[in-house]
């Protein structure tokens, strides 16, 4: 069982029940929720939530099962950079809005590069910390893939810091995981740095 799922003999809360909390939280904050506007705002955040979280439902690993060893013995670095993903903060339940630049070094089979944006989306779709997020991401590849290395560099920011404590807007967090040859060979990531920060080829 995952860390990140409910606790085996946990009952999954109704909807009728996750609607009334929702509910419950607009009477705390001080409205009233059989008003027209709010009328249908329960029902809503609970379409939302299934949006927002799900990730929970989705298996990282199996996504990343078929892969491709007619590769002409490409073995150089494979890198999928600034994927978009949108995530949760466990803490606050605030948005994260982010960029994932996502790289590995084959040693005998290449994955479909949509599958790594999915891995990032079955991770960044559960409330999280982006710490743990770049990591889990960065484990799952290396895991399944078992390439040279595997780099995974996140940037983003969380609304938990600039909408309200600190309201510190502009602000972004950058985090990384190095495995394998991203770590252990100063060339080769540099070489990967050179290539985040070289301007696009297909000009997006």
């Amino acid at each position: 069982m995952s860390s990140d799922s409910q606790p085996e003999n946990t009952p999954r809360p109704s909807r009728t029940e996750a609607e009334q909390a929702v509910r419950t939280l607009l009477r705390w904050a001080g409205d009233n929720p059989a008003r027209e506007g709010l009328h249908d705002t329960p029902s809503r955040v609970v379409r939302a939530y299934e949006e927002f979280f799900e990730g929970y439902n989705t298996n990282p690993h199996t996504l990343l099962e078929r892969t491709f060893s007619e590769v002409e013995g490409y073995d150089e670095i494979v890198l999928l950079r600034d994927i978009r993903f949108e995530s949760h903060c466990e803490h606050h339940l605030a948005p994260i809005i982010g960029r994932a630049h996502v790289a590995y070094l084959p040693k005998k089979r290449v994955v479909g590069i949509s599958k790594l944006a999915r891995v990032v989306d079955a991770y960044a779709r559960r409330l999280q910390i982006q710490e743990r997020l770049t990591a889990q991401i960065a484990n799952t590849i290396n895991d399944v893939l078992e390439p040279q290395g595997v780099a995974v560099i996140i940037e983003s920011a969380h609304e938990c810091m600039t909408t309200r404590g600190v309201h510190r807007p502009g602000v972004s967090m950058v985090t990384s995981t190095m495995l394998g040859v991203f770590r252990e060979n100063t060339n080769t990531r540099q070489e990967l740095l050179a290539m985040l920060n070289r301007p696009s080829a297909c000009g997006v």
